[in-house]
């Protein structure tokens, strides 16, 4: 029997702060390097250069200081700088899917905890996750580098130090394993795959991205948003990275509620659908996401019937 599979769509979360535009007085009154990057468009609107990775970076360092409790909060040159108010949206409909098997309560209490997948240098969804609703994470990387960020990020915030942990994936070969262990049980699973096949792939679309951002051309971009080879490309690209996580999935049904991804190319949802039905999973839900210009979706899925989901102990 095929999995039943929901498809919903939405805009920028209604419970996401920053549906509105930026308070630039109130970032930079709480960050006020802020202000070096901060002008007047043609359009007589307050804006940023958004194409400027040290921009990005300090927006984002207001950002985290306003509304979400971290003072302290730096990422390694060239890696990747995720936009706060896309990766807020993704934990609150994360928050959603949980709520739709409690009684459309969300819940709010550590012993919540959610399994991150390529946390980063940045550790967003983490703390993110834990500001906006209190729960407790797992990140785990390939990249040591990253790792060693996010062990200072969660150091030198200290109410990160027992809700936030950290673990190595010693294999790049392995999503799962070595991660998820006989005795954990995970709320759900969150990842944003690497997009592309190839280094070159990856640096392509940089370059496109830098230019319309800037309404220039350039071959030599300096990428707003960084990022290294795991975090931006595998072999195999997107495709291949979620395939392997549908398959490695199955061996962990009763330990995890949802499993999720981000899948950035529509093309790719066929093939999702086709991978997960092999696997027999109960049930798939799609939720479209919509911030700016890009438009991606949520997969998420679990083993679990609708009994079993029900029980959930969180």
């Amino acid at each position: 029997m095929k999995s039943k599979i929901t498809l919903e769509k939405t805009t920028l979360h209604p419970r996401n702060l920053h549906k509105l535009r930026y308070d630039f007085e109130l970032l930079i009154h709480n960050y006020p390097n802020l202000k070096n990057f901060v002008f007047i468009n043609e359009h007589e609107i307050e804006t940023l250069d958004f194409s400027n990775p040290e921009a990005v970076k300090a927006l984002n360092k207001s950002l985290l200081i306003t509304y979400y409790n971290i003072e302290n909060w730096d990422i390694p040159t060239n890696y990747l700088c995720p936009p706060i108010p896309g990766r807020a949206d993704y934990i609150h409909t994360i928050a959603d899917l949980l709520a739709s098997t409690n009684n459309e309560i969300i819940p709010l209490e550590e012993n919540v905890i959610g399994l991150d997948i390529g946390v980063g240098a940045n550790c967003i969804y983490p703390i993110l996750g834990n500001a906006i609703y209190g729960w407790s994470f797992v990140g785990t990387d390939i990249d040591a580098n990253a790792f060693e960020n996010c062990v200072k990020i969660v150091e030198e915030n200290p109410h990160l130090s027992d809700v936030i942990s950290l673990q190595l994936q010693p294999s790049s070969q392995f999503i799962f394993k070595d991660i998820i262990l006989p005795e954990d049980k995970f709320a759900f699973t969150i990842c944003n795959p690497p997009f592309h096949s190839s280094e070159e792939e990856a640096t392509k679309a940089s370059i496109r991205k830098v230019n319309n951002l800037e309404e220039t051309r350039t071959k030599n971009p300096v990428l707003n948003f960084g990022g290294q080879n795991a975090e931006l490309w595998c072999e195999g690209g997107e495709l291949a990275f979620i395939t392997q996580m549908i398959f490695e999935s199955a061996k962990y049904p009763l330990q995890v509620l949802w499993f999720t991804t981000l899948v950035s190319k529509n093309s790719h949802l066929s093939s999702v659908y086709k991978t997960l039905n092999k696997v027999n999973v109960a049930t798939i839900k799609t939720i479209d996401m919509a911030q700016g210009q890009k438009t991606s979706r949520i997969v998420a899925w679990t083993f679990l019937t609708e009994v079993q989901q029900k029980s959930w102990k969180f």
